[in-house]
């Protein structure tokens, strides 16, 4: 989370996501056509690590259903019912709901009722 929605917000949680998480071959990164998205160093930095983008058309947010389903699920599920004092307060409960609830418990009906980390221990090398 950042103050500013720009290309190095952006380039930071591609980074720290390809820390976190294991490339295991044909990777997707979901995102719209904002310039942060759409610039050359985001750009290179996605090829460099060999991620394929999966940017939307103008106007049709149905392209990225994937991570426009997500953003609704974080809404509906906690954000629409939180009165966040500070930025770090809203940060540490969307990182709790992401890493600890969505990402380990939740199960999603496209995954088979897994939670996401569940149905990737299955195809782990």
């Amino acid at each position: 989370m950042s103050e500013k929605i720009n290309g190095q917000l952006v380039q930071d949680a591609l980074a720290m996501a390809l820390v976190h998480r294991r490339n295991r071959g044909c990777v997707l990164v979901h995102s719209d056509q904002g310039s942060q998205y759409t610039a050359a160093v985001y750009r290179d930095q996605l090829a460099a690590n060999n991620l394929i983008c999966s940017m939307s058309r103008k106007g049709e947010c149905h392209d990225n259903a994937v991570a426009e389903s997500f953003f609704s699920t974080l809404k509906a599920e906690l954000t629409d019912h939180q009165d966040y004092r500070t930025r770090a307060e809203a940060r540490q409960s969307i990182f709790k709901y992401i890493e600890l609830f969505y990402n380990r418990k939740r199960r999603h009906s496209y995954l088979n009722y897994q939670s996401p980390l569940d149905y990737e221990k299955q195809y782990a090398a």
